[in-house]
């Protein structure tokens, strides 16, 4: 995998507020690829930076990483539904516009 790709990528997870989440897909548009791309990226290179703040389009993570992720979204504040889901209008964070 290209390490300037790579490293590009990281470089926008780190930059995801605490307490926001994005998705696979929003950091594509910028980065470049698609999601499954940038799915990759995470899996293999992700551990040091905020991973749980990466998420499906549909505001979840891959069941493996929900307990892990759910004690990180309530130390950070990070809005939740009454149903314990992320409230996606509410926590997406966008990083083509920084907001």
């Amino acid at each position: 995998m290209d390490e300037g790709y790579v490293e590009t990528l990281l470089d926008l997870v780190e930059r995801i507020p605490p307490g926001r989440v994005t998705t696979y897909g929003a950091l594509a548009a910028v980065a470049g690829g698609g999601p499954r791309q940038v799915g990759s990226v995470m899996a293999r290179y992700g551990a040091p930076v905020p991973w749980w703040r990466v998420v499906r389009a549909d505001g979840t993570l891959p069941p493996s990483h929900d307990d892990r992720a759910r004690a990180h979204y309530l130390d950070e504040d990070t809005p939740l539904k009454v149903s314990g889901g992320l409230d996606m209008p509410r926590a997406f964070w966008d990083p083509a516009t920084g907001d």
